[in-house]
Parts: structure tokens; C-alpha cells; sequence
């Protein structure tokens, strides 16, 4: 191994990666290192494995010289910025005489798809539908962040579910550059180069037979455009208000809100001589409901997950209030809501939660829709216990059972 001079460089608390076979090609990892996983997987122009260090995954792409440095660089700024994007773990150099080559060492996304599995896997076939709401949405927040992807496609995105939906993350930096802004013609450039791609790709999978026939392919990259440009206008738009509607302002940043962007400032400037305001919003990352769970519970969750286990919460307090004749505050809604949901939750599935298919807070959420799907068949609430025994009886043996048979096929 030493006879090949290569040089890492890491992020703190990640192993050294010493032990691997540095002198041969990713692609012959497979052979010689027991360290390979076999994991699902987009298509890759690159040799791509994943290295499972004491139950902690990692994914290695082989490129060439310097090109892991520039990603490596990118991928920390778009983490630094708070975007959907796999965690940068480091680059490794690998020069000599016969091979000259870099290797980008990423986290792997833990509960994550490729499109792939979105389209092939007939339980995921709800989940197409929201996979073009993932990558619109993707694109846009990039984009907000001026930053040009500049090869969208399935195959570099990944995705994980969101409290019935689906988060897209980008995987795949090569090709990205990061600016102030984007004027409108490289937000254009790259929405056309996402329809090329993802066309390409749906090709591929109706050359092999894996997609329904007459499967509309030319139609899902303009789907995608179109969403990205309603979602696009609704975060960009100015709102033209009478001095009087001062309580309009407070409900466009609901508005923005509620879509999962934290509205970082406001510009409000008079036009017609005074007589209206023009106010427009300035929005930042799209977590906001992530980062009001997270400071109320400690919790990591989606988007999604987080915005429907706040809005439960708010339910609590609600219900806290009016039970003590006071207010009740939403920490306290949020404290009794740990003890008396989660926790007994958590203890409930744990031998399913262990398997790690699915993320607790997805699983809670399911189990969340469940209840409200008891309630209104049953004309009152159920309660929470009643829906996570029907859930544990009806769902859960054959969500798992096809999902270990899913693995073990692959």
C-alpha cells in the first residue's frame, strides 16, 4: 500500500481510512476489501463503493486528480449555506507514476432512495408524484443560494421519505458553481439541462422495461419546470399592499412558512406616491419547521415530519390550556408531548425502529396519518395508543416483510 504515495484529508471525528487499498482502482475494491457494502444505488459515471466502518457507512467515488478537492469544497459550502446535500467527509490524493486520481469520501444518507427504487418498486409508486416536487424544489432553494447544479438529474439526487412525501438531496457536486446570484438565464439553463437528463434517464429505464408502457417520459421533465416555476414565484413574488393591511405582512411570512422557508428579511418601500407599500421577502433555508422542533425537542427530522409533529404539539397545548383554564407554553406542550407520545412510541416499536427501514420520525408520522384516518372513519378521536396497535397490526408485517425481501434480492 505505501509504494502508491496518496495523502488524505479529513473533517474531525471521521476514521483515518488507512487500512483500504489505496494502490489498486475503486472499481477493484470489491475483490480485495471486506469492507465493501453492496447498497441500493443511482448510476454512476464514476466508480462508486460504500465502506462500512463499525456500522458507520461511507460512500467513495473515484475522479480524476484535483476534481475530489473542488467537490469536496462544494459540497462543504452548500452544508455551510443549509442545504439539502450529503455531508462532505474528505478527499484523498493518489499520484504516481502509472495512476494519477482523487477519491471523494461522503457520508452515506441513511434511510435514502435512488430514483431507481421510486420507479421500479411498486409499493413506491405513490412516491413518483412527489419525486418532481422533490427535485422542483431542490432546484429552487439551490438556486435562492445562488448556486448552479449544472448536471440536475435523478441520478445525482437521492431521497428520503418526509412524512409521506419525499426530500431530495443533491449527491453529485462536479459540475456546480456557487455565486452571488443567478440571473435568469443560468436558473434557465439549468431547468433545461434537468429535462434533458431526467428524460435521458426514464429513456434508459423504458429501454430495459422497468416503467409501464406509454410511460409519458417527455412529460416529466416540463412537470418538474412548471412546479419549480409556480413554487419559484410564489417565494420571489412582491405583494403590493394599502398602508392599513399591515396584518398582510405577518401572513405572507406565514404563507412563506408554511412552505418550510425561514424568512430572514423584509422590504417594505412606498409606491403610488405613498398611497400602497410594496413588500417583498428575503428567505433563507428551508428548514424552519426542522429547526422550531429541533430547538423544542432536540429531535433531528425532514421538513415535512417536523411541520406535522409541531403542528400536533400546538394540538397539545391547545388541549393543555383549555384542561388548566391558562396558557400553556409550546415548550411545555412540547416537553409533555415527549413523554406521553414519543417516548412511549419509540419504546413501542423499538425491535422495528432497530431494523433502521424506516426513520422514527417518518414512522411517527405514518402512524399520525394513521390516527386521523381512524378518527374520521370513527367519528371521533382514537387516540394515540389505539392507532399504534391497529398500525403494528395491519402495516407493519408486510411493510417489513417486503422490505427484507427487498435486501436480501439485492
Amino acid at each position: 500500500m505505501l509504494e502508491t504515495p496518496f495523502s488524505i484529508f479529513l473533517r474531525p471525528g471521521n476514521p483515518d481510512f488507512l487500512d483500504l487499498p489505496w494502490e489498486k482502482p475503486l472499481s477493484e475494491w470489491r475483490k480485495c476489501c471486506d469492507r465493501v457494502e453492496e447498497l441500493p444505488r443511482g448510476v454512476s459515471r464514476h466508480p462508486v463503493v460504500f465502506i462500512n466502518y463499525n456500522g458507520e457507512l461511507f460512500a467513495f467515488k473515484e475522479l480524476a486528480l484535483d476534481r475530489a478537492e473542488y467537490e469536496y469544497n462544494v459540497l462543504r459550502s452548500l452544508e455551510e449555506k443549509r442545504l439539502p446535500v450529503v455531508k462532505a467527509v474528505g478527499y484523498v490524493r493518489i499520484s504516481s507514476p502509472t495512476r494519477q486520481a482523487s477519491i471523494l469520501i461522503t457520508d452515506y444518507l441513511d434511510h435514502s432512495q435512488p430514483y431507481r427504487s421510486l420507479f421500479i418498486r411498486s409499493e413506491m409508486k405513490r412516491y413518483q408524484e412527489h419525486l418532481l416536487d422533490a427535485v422542483a424544489g431542490l432546484l429552487v432553494q439551490l438556486h435562492l443560494n445562488g448556486v448552479f447544479w449544472g448536471d440536475c438529474s435523478l441520478s445525482n439526487t437521492l431521497f428520503r421519505r418526509d412524512a409521506g412525501a419525499l426530500q431530495a438531496y443533491l449527491v453529485d457536486a462536479e459540475t456546480t458553481q456557487l455565486q452571488e446570484n443567478l440571473i435568469p438565464k443560468q436558473r434557465y439553463d439549468d431547468l433545461m439541462i434537468m429535462k434533458d437528463n431526467i428524460t435521458s434517464e426514464l429513456a434508459d429505464l423504458a429501454a430495459s422495461r422497468l416503467l409501464p408502457r406509454n410511460y409519458p417520459l417527455f412529460e416529466i421533465g416540463e412537470s418538474i419546470r412548471k412546479r419549480y416555476l409556480r413554487l419559484w414565484e410564489k417565494i420571489t413574488s412582491e405583494v403590493v399592499l394599502r398602508p392599513t393591511e399591515h396584518y398582510r405582512i405577518q401572513e405572507h411570512v406565514r404563507a412563506l412558512n408554511d412552505l418550510g422557508f425561514s424568512v430572514h428579511e423584509l422590504e417594505l418601500s412606498s409606491v403610488d406616491k405613498g398611497s400602497k407599500l410594496r413588500l417583498k421577502a428575503f428567505v433563507g433555508d428551508r428548514n424552519f419547521h426542522r429547526d422550531q422542533l429541533h430547538a423544542l425537542t432536540g429531535l433531528e427530522a425532514e421538513e415535512k415530519q417536523a411541520q406535522q409533529i409541531i403542528n400536533e404539539i400546538q394540538e397539545i397545548k391547545a388541549s393543555l390550556s383549555q384542561k388548566f383554564g391558562r396558557e400553556i407554553s409550546l415548550p411545555v406542550a412540547a416537553y409533555h408531548w415527549l413523554e406521553h407520545n414519543y417516548q412511549p412510541f419509540l419504546e413501542y416499536f423499538q425491535p422495528y425502529l432497530e431494523t433502521g427501514i424506516l426513520s422514527p420520525t417518518e414512522m411517527y408520522c405514518q402512524i399520525l396519518e394513521h390516527k386521523w384516518f381512524l378518527s374520521e372513519r370513527a367519528e371521533q378521536d382514537v387516540g394515540f395508543q389505539a392507532a399504534m396497535e391497529d398500525y403494528m397490526e395491519k402495516y407493519l408485517p408486510v411493510l417489513f416483510s417486503k422490505e427484507e425481501t427487498q435486501e436480501n434480492q439485492r
